[in-house]
């Protein structure tokens, strides 16, 4: 197959890479020995068409610091590439955000699919602007109605669309590298974890601070490590500097991890946690679970499956409070009692590995392909 992705976060990107590129690169490193794959991303500075990871790579749009202009020049400038292009592949997958307005299904005959990690809703309302924020609950509400084609992560996410019983919807998780599973149990190095993007309000990073500043009265020696990057750094670091001096020393900054810096950080955590304030399926929930570590997540529908799995402890979602007061319940823990946690979410977690989820999304693609004869 040729296929054309389009993919707004690429490796490289200033502002930040997190599991809807993530999930592409680790799909597509499975299939590019048997497809032509083209990743179309957005630009950035220093970015230049070509080969990375053995993947073509062809960036468009124009640079900005403004996360919103960088959206809607890409959005114009994809839309004109497959137009133009959309002929000379087989298939095109798009990677779906309200924010990137397109109506590819309009400029090409060639099958789209529109895949979507998640759903935001009303929670727009909470994280930006009135008039931003109408603009993205609607378009999120009525862009993909046209599409025949379609790929969730995961059940929860499809409901919240109007998908008619005639489209083609596959339901593709989210996976994590084969080799963490049965990699071995680092030291409890006294430190929680934090790993994923920094965007505040969606990983819900303010309610983590609030709640590690009441923590530290009665655990000083226990540190927070946060692990990530994003376009909320510059925000995040101010929240930071509110903090008094003692609870700040406790807390670092990694910035973006990834290889063998993120394994280790993983190995020795003494527990992962997740405080987001909605999530669609979270590849860091699955890579937490396959290094054997116990999980604190709030008590989100799509973090539902790490109690149901005796993987880890949930607290009330946006409660500073009880974050604080599940973080002590945790740390007080035994560190078998977090181990016994830690093997249930590995024993579940092996069959999410990327090579199966990449067999189901070729197979998928095949299927539209073969559907549209």
């Amino acid at each position: 197959m040729r296929i054309l992705h389009l993919l707004y976060e690429s490796r490289g990107d200033p502002f930040g890479i997190g599991g809807v590129g993530i999930r592409a690169y680790e799909i597509y490193k499975y299939l590019k020995n048997r497809h032509e794959i083209t990743l179309l991303c957005k630009k950035y500075p220093g970015a230049e068409d070509g080969e990375i990871e053995g993947l073509r790579h062809k960036f468009v749009g124009t640079e900005s610091k403004n996360f919103t202009k960088t959206l809607l020049s890409y959005a114009r400038c994809s839309s004109l590439f497959v137009k133009e292009h959309g002929q000379s592949f087989d298939i095109i997958v798009q990677e779906f955000s309200p924010a990137i307005p397109t109506r590819l299904h309009s400029l090409t005959k060639k099958p789209v699919v529109l895949q979507i990690q998640g759903y935001t809703g009303l929670r727009y309302f909470q994280k930006y602007s009135v008039f931003y924020a109408a603009v993205l609950y609607v378009f999120e509400r009525l862009l993909t109605l046209p599409y025949e084609h379609f790929i969730f992560v995961a059940e929860s996410s499809k409901s919240n669309y109007r998908i008619g019983g005639n489209k083609n919807v596959g339901i593709i998780p989210n996976g994590i590298a084969e080799e963490t599973i049965g990699h071995e149990y680092g030291e409890d190095s006294g430190y929680i974890l934090f790993l994923g993007r920094i965007d505040i309000h969606h990983k819900g990073l303010d309610i983590l601070l609030k709640a590690f500043s009441g923590f530290y009265s009665a655990f000083p020696d226990t540190r927070l490590v946060i692990a990530g990057d994003g376009r909320d750094r510059e925000r995040f670091s101010g929240l930071l500097q509110n903090l008094p001096e003692n609870v700040r020393r406790n807390i670092e900054l990694t910035g973006w991890v990834d290889g063998d810096r993120k394994a280790v950080l993983l190995r020795n955590a003494s527990l992962v946690v997740m405080p987001s304030r909605y999530e669609a399926q979270s590849i860091v929930a699955l890579e937490a679970m396959a290094y054997g570590k116990c999980l604190l997540v709030s008590n989100i529908p799509a973090f539902s499956f790490v109690t149901e799995k005796d993987a880890g402890i949930s607290f009330r979602a946006e409660d500073p409070r009880s974050l604080e007061e599940e973080l002590r319940r945790c740390i007080t823990l035994s560190e078998d009692e977090r181990r016994k946690m830690g093997q249930r979410g590995r024993d579940w977690a092996r069959d999410f590995t990327w090579d199966k989820i990449a067999l189901k999304y070729e197979d998928f693609l095949s299927k539209v392909l073969e559907k549209q004869g």
